[in-house]
């Protein structure tokens, strides 16, 4: 199937994303303006400028909408709290349904700040991130649960975005993990997990060549990928290796589908999120592990040429799918 098809058949897809919403701020601050409080004689961060986005499983979202998928949707759960506003607000100028995310008082909106200094331009101090690292509150997690199993049967494709990288305090929590993977026996799941891949079962699972490792290492104490694929019980395990491409294992064996070469990316933040909107659609419209993983490179090698977490337009698509023959 070529590009242009594949584009068209997206259109009528309907995509439901579980797992860590987060709120990505971009702020720009002023160096000059660095003036030291007056009440503790430490220096300010003055930030003159802010935006913000969704962040983790919010970047799949944004790129699926990009795409043209038909119907794009969240479950998760977000802060009652300034930051849940701008969240929520975020994925509804982007065209992203939100009405299964709960948001609730007992947990903070998960919040990455970013410090870009405005001259030059540079993220130059470290991040302030709003993170949880107790355990979701089992009325949380049952409500998770409940709206998991009301929903996921109306949706063509579901994506497991399990971002957090503390022991405690993400979304998809062992339970909500096991409603997913029962529902994968019979329906496309699309999983990736940066601290617990190896737990998944029954689900189409797409760590990067790092995390695939350290998972294979906690759940074999090797790194064995095909191995790892059999232990998850997993019909394809897809390693991402950066401008390399990524490397399939499934029923036919290991092969490398080689990606673009880009020589100087603008910012590689967001590209595994942009490979999974574009692989994981291309998987369920096609069928062809293959044609899923080109078309996530695709994508991928267009957001790395953008600053932040960046996505691709469907024209961009075309372009650069017509440069490449």
């Amino acid at each position: 199937m070529n590009t242009a098809s594949l584009l068209e058949q997206l259109r009528n897809l309907r995509v439901l994303i579980v797992g860590d919403i987060c709120l990505d701020r971009w702020c720009r601050y002023s160096p000059a303006h660095a003036e030291p409080s007056r009440e503790t004689g430490l220096g300010r961060t003055a930030v003159v400028q802010t935006e913000t986005t969704a962040g983790a499983a919010g970047t799949i979202a944004n790129n699926l909408a990009a795409l043209g998928a038909g119907r794009v949707s969240m479950l998760g759960a977000i802060g009652d709290d300034g930051f849940g506003f701008e969240l929520s607000r975020a994925l509804s100028i982007c065209g992203i349904r939100s009405d299964a995310v709960i948001r609730t008082p007992q947990i903070q909106t998960f919040t990455y700040t970013k410090l870009i200094n405005d001259e030059t331009g540079i993220e130059d101090l470290g991040r302030v991130d709003y993170i949880n690292t107790s355990d979701l509150p089992a009325e949380v997690e049952d409500q998770l649960i409940q709206r998991f199993h009301e929903i996921a049967d109306s949706f063509d494709l579901i994506i497991v975005s399990d971002q957090a990288e503390t022991a405690n305090g993400g979304v998809v929590t062992p339970k909500l993990r096991d409603v997913i993977c029962q529902h994968a026996k019979r329906n496309l799941v699309w999983v990736d997990s940066r601290k617990r891949a190896e737990h998944f079962r029954n689900a189409v699972v797409k760590p990067n060549e790092t995390e695939g490792e350290a998972a294979s290492k906690r759940a074999l104490g090797r790194v064995d990928f095909e191995a790892l694929r059999q232990h998850m019980k997993s019909p394809l395990l897809i390693v991402t290796r950066g401008g390399a491409g990524a490397s399939i294992f499934d029923h036919d064996g290991e092969r490398l589908i080689e990606g673009a070469k880009i020589a100087h990316p603008v910012d590689i933040c967001g590209a595994g999120d942009s490979f999974t909107a574009g692989a994981a659609t291309a998987l369920k419209i096609t069928g062809s592990a293959d044609q899923a993983v080109r078309f996530g490179n695709l994508i991928a090698s267009i957001t790395v040429m953008k600053s932040g977490t960046g996505t691709a337009s469907l024209q961009e698509v075309l372009e650069r799918e017509n440069a490449g023959n």
